[in-house]
């Protein structure tokens, strides 16, 4: 098949790539902004019509939370507009389509993990426009598949595992929020599990898909510290404290268990991360780091417009 990857030089884009030479029985199509701009409905269509593409696995979006609520205009045509443009142009051809999603589509006040078949009720920008964005799929590509993932992390772009061990290195105390809960998932795991899905052959339907394990933003970065072996920096604040003198993370959930139920993940592939312990997870996701840790090579951080 010829796949089209969308984002490639994002977290996900990036992990994608590395699994493609394992995956030798398609032919890839990796693009980012300078290649293909997925906010031009006519360019995707010439680019699907001259390279035969078979499926799309749109990685591509506006994934800062925060500066969403002032770039609304934006944000919309990559997380909105621009996956139905993907979605329309492979259904002619009558070809797949992965769209990749977010917990987001949810306001976080579930005190137990959110199936796929819960009602979704964002509470910003970014979650109304990725909402937007799943709808938008669904109609257009009878073949579609939306797998919604949490608090992803990689060696690749900007995260808070990154964030994190920078600041480490630079501060001698942060200020960390200890009530805010959800699921790290490492995005190798994920590129993983969308090359099972395409493998097996594509289920229509919403998915969920995290690593396992439940943790705040707190205890994550108590671990990252721990495991890149810099000492205790990081005291805890609860998510409401006005702005202090100290490095605060802000996002706009609150869980109180992991952000999305992984129930649906034998239709995907393995269930990753057994262990139900976050440090294990952390353990099992973190290997990918250990160059980094280690002060070894970085990688290239540029990505389209935040791509996943």
């Amino acid at each position: 098949m010829n796949i089209l990857i969308t984002g490639c030089n994002g977290q996900l884009g990036n992990e994608i790539q590395l699994l493609e030479k394992n995956n030798p029985q398609h032919n890839y199509f990796n693009t980012d902004v300078d290649e293909l701009d997925i906010t031009d409905a006519d360019a995707i269509n010439r680019y699907v019509d001259e390279n035969h593409i078979d499926g799309i696995v749109n990685c591509a979006a506006f994934t800062a939370v925060d500066k969403a609520e002032s770039n609304e205009e934006l944000c919309t045509r990559l997380n909105a507009e621009a996956p139905a443009y993907l979605a329309a142009a492979i259904d002619k051809h009558d070809g797949w389509m992965i769209q990749i999603s977010t917990d987001y589509v949810f306001d976080g006040t579930n005190h137990t993990p959110y199936t796929e078949d819960e009602d979704t009720c964002p509470n910003s920008v970014y979650g109304r426009t990725k909402l937007v964005g799943e709808f938008n799929v669904l109609k257009l590509c009878q073949r579609s598949m939306i797998i919604r993932t949490a608090w992803l992390y990689s060696t690749f772009g900007n995260n808070f595992v990154k964030t994190m061990l920078r600041l480490g290195k630079e501060k001698s105390e942060l200020g960390v929020i200890f009530d805010q809960i959800g699921t790290p998932t490492y995005a190798r795991d994920l590129a993983v599990a969308i090359f099972t899905a395409i493998n097996k052959g594509i289920v229509p339907g919403i998915y969920h898909f995290t690593n396992e394990g439940v943790t705040s933003w707190y205890d994550f970065t108590k671990a990252i510290h721990r495991l890149a072996d810099i000492k205790e920096c990081a005291p805890s604040i609860p998510a409401n404290t006005p702005p202090l003198p100290l490095v605060r993370i802000t996002v706009c959930l609150t869980k109180q268990r992991s952000s999305l139920c992984i129930i649906s993940i034998s239709h995907i592939g393995r269930r990753v991360s057994p262990n139900a312990s976050i440090i294990s997870d952390i353990r099992h996701g973190l290997h990918g780091f250990h160059g980094f840790f280690h002060d070894s090579r970085r990688h290239d951080t540029r990505h389209h417009s935040g791509g996943t």
